[in-house]
């Protein structure tokens, strides 16, 4: 709908509520909705140029592609969370192996051993979060 103000210069009584009636309607119009519902131009093609067997490929907007982008960013810097949690993990678990060697140093070879394993394991959950977030955003 086009409001062309050339022709409503004429008719100054019709001017102001024709003017007032498309811009509330283009105000409770959603941006998206306005944006979908354009008509397409399609330039005039012969048959002869058609080939015999139409192709469909799948055509997404540029509205869904920019949520689908925007989830996939969300996603990943929800999955990276963990890594905080990883390095949180590690600081705990060296903390408390200085703890131990503090109170009883005769088992310093004991807790040297569990404090590698506690830092393998909370280091391996950092890293398959770090993955799920490249999966994320790269995989799907």
């Amino acid at each position: 709908m086009g409001l062309n103000l050339r022709h409503l210069s004429c008719q100054p009584s019709l001017t102001g509520s024709l003017l007032v009636r498309a811009a509330s309607r283009s105000l409770y119009r959603p941006v998206s909705a306005a944006v979908l519902s354009r008509p397409e131009v399609k330039p005039e093609v012969s048959a002869a140029v058609l080939p015999q067997v139409s192709l469909r490929s799948f055509q997404t907007s540029a509205v869904t592609r920019d949520i689908d982008t925007a989830a996939k960013f969300i996603g990943a810097g929800a999955a990276t969370v963990g890594v905080a949690g990883s390095g949180a993990g590690i600081g705990t678990v060296f903390g408390s192996l200085i703890i131990g060697y503090a109170r009883n140093p005769s088992l310093k070879q004991q807790l040297f051993s569990y404090a590698i394993l506690g830092f393998a394991l909370s280091e391996a959950m950092g890293l398959f979060c770090l993955m799920v977030a490249f999966l994320i955003l790269f995989a799907m």
